[in-house]
């Protein structure tokens, strides 16, 4: 019988990803860039409704158990982290409407939104890590951009929570107001009964006009 050896065993413990950590906000602060702030968005690819950002700053003796992505959470997960993260945390939420975003383009509308997230925070950081290539224009402190950071990084993961939840509930709102169009259940997404209620009754205020089947070449 063959024994297995290193060289030919599959790499199973040579790296875990268990999901984002603390190292990044803690090699900033051996540098002295103290506190850090993490900012992310929600919201970039609808066809309606805001980009919603938000800032974070985690308190380092109490960071909430389970942060990630919140693309890999369930919704009832978000939610319970939501709160755990607004009761342990300094936090700030911006957003932009469809009309700015129209203006502006999405991602100038989506960086804009998570500058005034940055600056809304009760404490001014000196680090923000931003998920992902783009740094915020116009913050006043230091920042880092960070591909797929919300898996990396635990401050971006708790304000990816942050901004989805709360984009979330402002769609389940607009559901209410705009009970046609179904936001509640796709939250503006491009579904095929998203698109089957543009068909049939047009945009509404909260459309983005810059975004197909909306733009007019």
């Amino acid at each position: 019988m063959k024994r297995r050896t290193a060289s030919d065993s599959p790499a199973l413990f040579d790296f875990v990803n268990s999901g984002p950590d603390f190292s990044l906000e803690l090699e900033a602060k051996q540098r002295g860039e103290w506190p850090v702030a993490g900012t992310d968005e929600a919201g970039r690819g609808p066809l309606a409704g805001p980009v919603v950002a938000a800032a974070v700053i985690l308190d380092p003796d109490n960071i909430p158990d389970g942060l990630n992505d919140s693309k890999k959470l369930s919704k009832a997960r978000r939610a319970f982290l939501f709160e755990k993260i607004l009761e342990t945390s300094i936090v700030s939420i911006a957003s932009s409407g469809p009309l700015l975003i129209d203006r502006m383009n999405i991602l100038r509308a989506s960086l804009d939104a998570m500058r005034r997230a940055v600056l809304g925070l009760q404490t001014a950081p000196a680090l923000v890590l931003a998920d992902g290539r783009d740094i915020p224009p116009g913050i006043p402190c230091l920042g880092k951009a960070v591909i797929k950071g919300d898996a990396r990084s635990v401050s971006i993961a708790a304000a990816s929570i942050v901004a989805k939840v709360t984009r979330d509930r402002m769609m389940e709102k607009a559901g209410s107001i705009y009970p046609a169009y179904g936001f509640e259940a796709h939250v503006g997404y491009g579904t095929p009964a998203h698109l089957r209620a543009i068909e049939t009754n047009g945009a509404c205020p909260l459309h983005r006009m810059s975004f197909s089947p909306m733009r007019v070449e």
